[in-house]
């Protein structure tokens, strides 16, 4: 797609946004440059909400006021990564998430920042350099103890001494695994079997004793013992 027709599809779907979820926004700029990850050459961020809040006693869209900003450059590099890709879904994904961060900034809420957060150390967890070891807790909480980011579910377990086997449980449905016989700190075992691709379920393991400390080590910057593995997860009846 061409920078006009994308230009011309971006306030197309502009005008599909009801004015309500508008207020405060100044309005939309679309770049043509990319947008590339600071680290991370092949990741491009397709588009930001930019908001600056006035001093007032008071929120509202009088005191904060936003732009959003869609990167043709970024939609174009991701168009030649993947052939299957959507031009016009993601056109209105893009749009929509950068709305939803000005709506939470007028509400004074930040669920979708830490989400956010939660996304990209999840990447750094696959590219395989550090990561926050707490960081699936910033995603979308789906149960006590289960956390959703984006199409990864995380299941978080305290483990006691050396158990042969252990079990987890997602939406009414068990499954057991073998756990690793060193954990560390934290371990991180991919369940495979579980979940359909691209969805994958990963339990988070974690010795009684070591809860409170990984959180103190790795605010204080101190080492963390990670270990990452897979198991075959089998259905419990």
């Amino acid at each position: 797609m061409r920078f006009d027709e994308f230009e011309e599809q971006a306030w197309q779907e502009w005008e599909r946004v009801p004015a309500e979820y508008k207020a405060g926004i100044d309005g939309l700029i679309v770049e043509r440059d990319a947008h590339a990850h600071p680290r991370f050459g092949e990741v491009y961020t397709l588009g930001e909400c930019v908001t600056e809040s006035f001093p007032s006693p008071f929120g509202g869209p009088d005191t904060t006021r936003s732009s959003v900003v869609l990167y043709y450059g970024s939609f174009l590099r991701l168009s030649h990564q993947d052939p299957e890709f959507d031009w016009q879904e993601e056109l209105w994904e893009t749009l929509t998430h950068e709305l939803k961060h000005h709506l939470e900034a007028l509400a004074s809420e930040d669920d979708l920042e830490a989400l956010d957060y939660a996304v990209d150390e999840n990447f750094k967890r696959l590219e395989g350099v550090e990561f926050d070891p707490l960081f699936y807790r910033s995603g979308e909480p789906v149960e006590p103890g289960v956390f959703k980011v984006e199409e990864d579910v995380f299941v978080e377990l305290e483990v006691i001494g050396q158990p042969r086997f252990l079990e987890v449980e997602l939406t009414g449905q068990r499954f057991r695994f073998a756990p690793p016989h060193n954990l560390g700190d934290i371990c991180f075992v991919e369940l495979e079997g579980a979940l359909e691709r691209p969805h994958m379920l990963t339990a988070v393991l974690m010795p009684k004793r070591s809860l409170l400390d990984v959180a103190r080590r790795f605010v204080k910057r101190g080492p963390v013992q990670l270990h990452e593995t897979t198991a075959i997860a089998e259905p419990v009846s």
